[in-house]
């Protein structure tokens, strides 16, 4: 029997969403997740922070774009909302920024998946694959 919606009432947590992505080893991989709830529009406001210009000074011209420096400051960003938005995952590893920052540079797939994932259980409810 479907639940009955009540607004007002909202969850602090959506349910565990199993997240699959492709290891770098070609072999399926699975996180499962459990993320704090935000509305939609509150989710709206982590992308705004995630797709903002990066404050500080244009680049002068003819500099060369350092893509170490870009990969890494949008990695950066990405898990510093992840690490907001995570409040369980069934790995050995504790959530924090190191572990965050260590499986987007080793494993890119997973977190590229955790935060599509996270998007979309909070702009279309959906739980999963």
């Amino acid at each position: 029997m479907a639940s009955k919606i009540v607004l007002g009432q909202r969850p602090e947590v959506f349910k565990a969403i199993p997240v699959k992505f492709t290891l770098p080893n070609g072999d399926p991989g699975v996180i499962t997740a459990t993320f704090k709830y935000r509305t939609r529009s509150e989710f709206g406001e982590v992308l705004n922070r995630l797709f903002s210009a990066p404050a500080g000074e244009e680049r002068p011209a003819g500099e060369k774009l350092d893509f170490v420096e870009l990969i890494n400051t949008s990695r950066k960003a990405a898990n510093a909302e992840l690490l907001d938005a995570l409040t369980k995952w069934d790995l050995d590893f504790e959530i924090n920024a190191e572990t965050l920052a260590q499986l987007s540079d080793e494993v890119p797939a997973a977190s590229a998946a955790l935060l599509n994932a996270y998007n979309g259980a909070c702009t279309e409810g959906k739980l999963g694959n």
